[in-house]
């Protein structure tokens, strides 16, 4: 497979992994604070509203993820020639920088956090963390350098 390829499967995994993650954050926090307002939300209906969030979410929030990933991404490969064994983390780190930033922008932008699990820190470390992992996929997806002992 030609690294160009390589490169863009380990990029739609890694995205789409991010975009999953946040999704389920968001919806799992809204949820949760439904249920601090003595709301009851029986286990069918979380999950439903979960799918529901991840299928009208993913055109927009999905859109900017996977734009914010690439540019971390395109960076991250460039410094990791440069960090030795520290490479992992450098995707993970751009990873979640990318989430934090897209978060961030949104704010002055629109005058409001439009991805409302994130509006709490609880909320936004895990959307931050959701950038981690899918930035440390995209590099454990890596191809990695064959050692023969002869």
């Amino acid at each position: 497979m030609p690294d160009w390829m390589r490169f863009v499967l380990r990029y739609l995994v890694a995205t789409l992994l991010c975009f999953t993650l946040a999704s389920i954050a968001h919806s799992q926090m809204v949820l949760w604070g439904l249920q601090q307002q003595a709301i009851v939300i029986p286990p069918f209906e979380r999950l439903q509203m979960t799918l529901s969030d991840w299928w009208g979410l993913l055109p927009t929030y999905g859109s900017v993820i996977a734009v914010g990933l690439l540019i971390a991404l395109l960076v991250a490969t460039w410094l990791s020639r440069k960090t030795g064994p520290w490479g992992g983390l450098v995707f993970g780190l751009a990873g979640a920088v990318a989430l934090l930033s897209i978060l961030l922008a949104m704010q002055p932008i629109m005058d409001i956090t439009l991805i409302a699990g994130a509006r709490s820190h609880m909320g936004l470390l895990l959307q931050v963390s959701a950038g981690f992992i899918g930035g440390l996929v995209f590099y454990w997806l890596r191809k990695k350098p064959k050692r023969h002992f002869d």
